[in-house]
C-alpha cells in the first residue's frame, strides 16, 4: 500500500497538468460549436474538400456535423491523441523511473518481491488515468451541456468519452513493455510522442485499423449503433493482456541497472 501511495504521488503532478490541458482542449473546441451550427452548410463544404482516408482518422461525419455529438466527434480526435501521449508516458515511466532517477539500488533491496512492484506501479497507474478520465467527463459534460443548441445523447456521449479511457489503458501497457526493453532509459517523452504519432499516422490508411488503436474506436459507428466495435474491442483486450504479462515477465528477469 505504502508504494502504491507513493507512485501516485509521484505522478500526481503530471496528471493533474495533463488533466487540465485535456480540459482545456476540450473546452476550446466546444466553445466553437455554436458558431458552427448556426453555419453548418459552410462548414460541410469545407469539410467536403478533406480526403476520404483524413476525414475517417479524424471521426468526421459530414451530415452529423451539426449536431453536437457529429462536431464532437471531430474535435475528440485531438483529444485522445493528447491523451494517448499521457497514457504511454505513464506506462514507460512508471517501470523506467528508478532507473532514470538512480533509486534502483533504494527500491530493490526493499523486502518485497518485484512482482509486488509491478502490481503497485500498475495499479497506481491504472488509479491516475482513471482520475483523470472521470474529471475530464464530467468538466466536459457540463461544457457540452452549456454549450448545446438541441438536446443530445447522454448516453452516447458517454460512450465517445469513454473510448478515451480505453485508448489510454492500451498505450499504457504498450509503454510497460516498451520500457522494459531498456536497461537505461533517460528521456520518456521522445520515446512517447514518436510511437504514438506514429501509430496515429499510420491509422490513415484503411487496411492498417487493427494497428492503430486510434481506428479501435470508431466514433460514427458508435453514434449509429450505441455500440462498440467487438472485434476491435477484442483486439483491445488482447494488446493490454499480452502486453502487461509480458512486462512482468521481462521485469522480474532482467538486470536493473541505475542511470550512471
Amino acid at each position: 500500500m505504502n508504494m502504491f501511495l507513493h507512485e501516485l504521488k509521484s505522478m500526481r503532478k503530471s496528471a493533474s497538468i495533463w488533466t487540465i490541458s485535456l480540459i482545456a482542449l476540450s473546452a476550446l473546441f466546444l466553445s466553437i460549436y455554436p458558431n458552427v451550427a448556426a453555419e453548418a452548410e459552410e462548414f460541410k463544404k469545407l469539410l467536403a474538400n478533406y480526403p476520404p482516408a483524413i476525414r475517417a482518422m479524424l471521426g468526421i461525419n459530414i451530415d452529423n456535423i451539426a449536431s453536437l455529438l457529429g462536431f464532437y466527434s471531430m474535435v475528440f480526435s485531438f483529444i485522445t491523441l493528447g491523451g494517448a501521449i499521457e497514457g504511454m508516458n505513464i506506462g514507460i515511466s512508471i517501470l523506467s523511473r528508478e532507473s532514470r532517477e538512480r533509486t534502483a539500488d533504494f527500491l530493490l533491496v526493499k523486502p518485497v518481491s518485484r512482482k509486488s512492484i509491478v502490481s503497485a506501479k500498475l495499479m497506481a497507474a491504472l488509479a491516475t488515468i482513471v482520475y483523470t478520465n472521470i474529471a475530464f467527463y464530467v468538466v466536459t459534460l457540463l461544457i457540452a451541456n452549456a454549450v448545446k443548441t438541441e438536446n443530445y445523447s447522454n448516453k452516447l456521449f458517454f460512450m465517445i468519452n469513454l473510448t478515451l479511457l480505453f485508448l489510454q489503458i492500451i498505450f499504457m501497457a504498450i509503454g510497460m513493455i516498451i520500457s522494459v526493453f531498456f536497461k537505461k532509459l533517460k528521456s520518456v517523452l521522445p520515446i512517447s510522442l514518436g510511437v504514438v504519432f506514429g501509430l496515429y499516422m499510420v491509422g490513415a490508411l484503411d487496411f492498417t485499423r487493427y494497428i492503430s488503436p486510434f481506428r479501435y474506436f470508431d466514433i460514427t459507428y458508435i453514434i449509429n449503433n450505441a455500440g462498440y466495435e467487438a472485434s476491435y474491442l477484442v483486439t483491445a483486450a488482447v494488446i493490454v493482456v499480452a502486453a502487461i504479462i509480458s512486462s512482468y515477465i521481462i521485469y522480474i528477469r532482467k538486470d536493473i541497472h541505475a542511470v550512471s
